[in-house]
């Protein structure tokens, strides 16, 4: 299987090639896609070098899926350019997520969506992704009628130049920035820019996105979305109204028992998901399960999961995976593999 990822380069992409190694896909051939800049200069996987090469160039490969951290610019430009040439395109960032022909895929949610006629899938925000894992056991169970999340969300979902600012703040050090203040000993309730309603893209895409991919638009949705000095992973306070009462024994069953899902819920024995335990593992951590004593049939839940894996790179070649365990994606039997 050939298989190229744009934007090898980044916090994102990197990740993405640790997955693939990891995970063992399939990979016959591999191109690794950068900017210009990066053009010539070469990555390792797998104990190989492999060039880095343009976009252009990527497409004339005609790779049989290609993951995209690039951008929203580049994937509206150049995830179609892929499609054409038969490509199963792959794409982490916000450019396809709303549109009403593409997928929106967690695959632990919704991958019985996905169809061979599917050639540009989208894949969630990070926030948006964690959330979802825990909370699809409960709304086949329960039934969701509102939720209320708050994030604390690490720097590494802003990039590079977000880690190095709070790292050249952690030792007094001046330097590019990416947030308009101080990040260190700090938070800054504001991620992506805000819109006209008052509320930041950031926590739009957590309401929309989670309708899309629960496939029920009767859900209630309203987020506030923080970036806190932390690098390891997003978490997240979830507050959820069911339609139905639920047995808190019952819950942790659920949790336990579902896929991708770690449930750490027991308060006397201090356990409970931190980004420093979810960092680097592919998993959603669960725990600080209780009912929410102020009104009927709500639950309160703390979120934990690594945002670069989970929230980004794991959940996009999970989605590869399964295409090719439905045979949407066709593994090519040769005699020989050499790499790109």
């Amino acid at each position: 299987m050939k298989v190229a990822v744009v934007g090898a380069t980044g916090l994102v992409g990197t990740k993405m090639l640790q997955v693939l190694e990891e995970r063992n896909f399939p990979i016959t051939k591999l191109f690794p896609v950068a900017s210009e800049r990066s053009v010539g200069k070469t990555i390792k996987f797998a104990g190989k070098r492999y060039k880095i090469i343009s976009l252009d160039a990527a497409v004339g490969k005609k790779p049989d899926v290609a993951i995209f951290s690039a951008g929203g610019s580049i994937s509206k430009e150049w995830a179609p350019r892929f499609a054409e040439k038969g490509t199963v395109v792959i794409d982490n960032s916000s450019a396809w997520r709303m549109d009403p022909d593409k997928k929106l895929v967690v695959p632990e949610v919704n991958a019985g969506v996905l169809t061979k006629k599917d050639k540009i899938i989208a894949n969630p925000n990070c926030s948006t992704i964690q959330m979802v894992v825990a909370l699809k056991p409960l709304h086949d169970k329960y039934r969701i009628r509102r939720i209320v999340v708050s994030t604390y969300q690490s720097v590494t979902g802003t990039g590079v130049k977000a880690v190095t600012q709070l790292m050249n703040e952690r030792k007094g050090k001046s330097g590019e920035r990416a947030y308009p203040y101080q990040i260190d000993l700090n938070l800054l309730p504001h991620i992506d820019v805000f819109t006209d309603n008052g509320y930041t893209k950031e926590e739009m895409k957590m309401v929309n996105e989670t309708k899309k991919i629960m496939g029920d638009d009767t859900i209630r949705v309203t987020a506030t979305t923080v970036r806190v000095p932390v690098i390891g992973g997003h978490s997240e306070s979830v507050n959820v109204e069911f339609e139905h009462d639920f047995d808190l024994g019952e819950v942790r069953t659920l949790l336990a028992s579902a896929p991708g899902i770690v449930l750490q819920d027991d308060p006397s024995a201090l356990l409970y998901p931190m980004p420093l335990v979810a960092h680097d593992k592919d998993d959603v951590f669960v725990g600080r399960l209780r009912r929410d004593e102020s009104q009927p049939n709500t639950l309160n839940m703390w979120v934990v999961s690594d945002n670069l894996r989970k929230g980004a790179a794991t959940n996009a070649v999970q989605i590869a995976e399964y295409l090719i365990s439905q045979g949407i994606l066709k593994l090519k039997l040769k005699k020989t593999t050499s790499p790109a």
